[in-house]
């Protein structure tokens, strides 16, 4: 009974759609006891009649329509682990996520660190065929005594891409990177002690992080873009050539100069198996964000790569960076990044460039310019044949400035969208449920701006700092009120301590 009960709960929104149901049953049979008992009828009777008899007919199919609908929704949301914190989807996008998801796009994101992870966090809800190429590139770097212990790899790339495309992201890095407290495995990190017990099992670390993407069961599959001992050069602009990786950017500083070029040693690395493999399939190929000249070319500069990449028909995307970094990109715009790549690996590789609005909190960006950090200059005129995307790709995560990991993916599934449309396959199930599911999220994350501003309003009345009249106030001043009112109190500051200085 209490099963049965569960149907009538008002947030399964079955209720409507059984009174119409109803309704409609009672209308037809009116219409239907009419003409049964009627013995002389007028055209206007049988009008209305008929008219009767219609309407409930709709009714039911309709009614009969929606409940079937909703039913499924129901089903699916209390069996779908995708849909633990969201509720009353529509029921497109939550066949997506059965169906979809293993049939979905084929895409691959090369990069690596922070920038690479944030693209595999947002696509993973769109397709499991994700495939992450991702650097090794810290040969050359002491290695952590767990390391030495198990003779591995530098994979912390690989690690945190893995956790990215977790569905249980968090319990995922909690375990990885646990380090255990005594015994004879104390000052191992279980990460590493995982990727050892997965080489013993398979015999090589292909194979093993292969089948640890496996095991993990993650929405796609990570493969380091090699296995061979690499290391990153930098030769600057003096000729001056750095030959440790962590050390580029403070010496690129020290120097006053810029990066003229990246250098791999050995040159000739080989790529990893299935990485050009992973590249011929792919429908789209997402380079960066990330850093440009740690991250980003040194990938490209493998033996293969770069040529694969411009041979392949997919869509071929470059997510730029929103900061630019210190010692490797200062005073770098959006053109200066993309030809940076180009000056290392030819024309061809990259189709559009996805960069952001700019709209950032200006508090924020006086932090990164403490740093000698600024907004990547919007300037597009310097490249040609590379379609612009403009896109609200910054968030504010943890007092730093990041890509929203949403919108990056949304943008690029758009593009995605578009370019099965070109080809007219826009009643093909794969664009459909696409189209649906970008639709679908971009009603749920206007929702969930709406709550966040109201928050944000309710905080600024408690703390007294809204004015009265809002509606009266430009719409800039609407939005930027608050940053507004920091900088005020921030340079007034300013001026009471100078004040302070000059009258002591």
């Amino acid at each position: 009974m209490k099963g049965f009960l569960h149907w009538f709960k008002s947030s399964n929104k079955m209720k409507r759609w059984m009174l119409l149901i109803l309704a409609g049953i009672m209308l037809a049979c009116y219409g239907l006891a009419e003409i049964l008992v009627m013995k002389e009828m007028s055209f206007e009777d049988v009008a209305k009649v008929v008219t009767i008899f219609v309407i409930g007919f709709i009714s039911i199919i309709t009614g009969l329509i929606f409940l079937n609908k909703r039913t499924l929704e129901v089903l699916i949301e209390s069996t779908d682990k995708r849909m633990e914190n969201r509720k009353n989807v529509n029921v497109n996008s939550l066949i997506f996520n059965k169906t979809v998801y293993d049939e979905g796009p084929n895409i691959v994101a090369i990069g690596g660190g922070t920038g690479l992870n944030t693209v595999l966090e947002g696509l993973k809800n769109y397709t499991s065929n994700v495939t992450a190429i991702v650097t090794i590139s810290d040969y050359g770097k002491e290695a952590t005594n767990s390391r030495k212990e198990l003779e591995l790899l530098p994979l912390d790339d690989v690690k945190e891409s893995i956790i990215s495309l977790s569905n249980k992201k968090e319990e995922i890095k909690r375990l990885f990177d646990y380090e255990f407290k005594k015994g004879r495995l104390e000052g191992i990190n279980f990460s590493d002690l995982f990727f050892s017990a997965m080489k013993d099992l398979y015999g090589n670390f292909e194979d093993s992080i292969t089948k640890s993407t496996e095991v993990l069961n993650i929405a796609g599959k990570v493969i380091p873009v090699t296995l061979d001992e690499m290391k990153i050069l930098a030769e600057l602009a003096n000729g001056y050539i750095v030959k440790e990786k962590a050390k580029i950017s403070e010496i690129v500083s020290d120097k006053l100069t810029k990066i003229n070029r990246i250098l791999l040693d050995p040159a000739n690395c080989r790529p990893a198996p299935g990485v050009l493999e992973a590249i011929k399939k792919a429908d789209c190929i997402v380079i960066g964000p990330g850093s440009l000249y740690t991250n980003v070319i040194p990938n490209l500069l493998v033996n293969g790569v770069a040529k694969a990449i411009k041979e392949s028909s997919a869509i071929k995307i470059y997510v730029s960076n929103i900061m630019t970094e210190q010692g490797q990109t200062d005073n770098y715009s959006v053109s200066d990044h993309i030809n940076a790549i180009i000056e290392h690996c030819g024309k061809g590789i990259i189709d559009y460039c996805i960069y952001d609005t700019g709209e950032v909190v200006p508090e924020f960006i006086r932090r990164y310019n403490r740093e000698g950090q600024e907004l990547v200059d919007q300037d597009l005129n310097k490249v040609k044949g590379i379609k612009f995307l403009q896109r609200n790709l910054s968030m504010i995560q943890d007092d730093l400035i990041r890509h929203d990991p949403n919108s990056v993916a949304a943008s690029i599934i758009e593009l995605v969208c578009d370019d099965l449309k070109y080809q007219d396959k826009q009643k093909d199930p794969q664009y459909v449920m696409l189209s649906n599911k970008l639709r679908q999220d971009k009603k749920i994350n206007k929702v969930k701006r709406d709550m966040l501003r109201r928050e944000k309003n309710i905080k600024q009345e408690k703390k007294g700092k809204r004015f009265s009249n809002d509606k009266e106030k430009s719409k800039f001043t609407n939005k930027y009120s608050d940053r507004i009112a920091s900088i005020k109190q921030a340079d007034a500051r300013g001026k009471f301590e100078n004040y302070k200085d000059g009258n002591m």
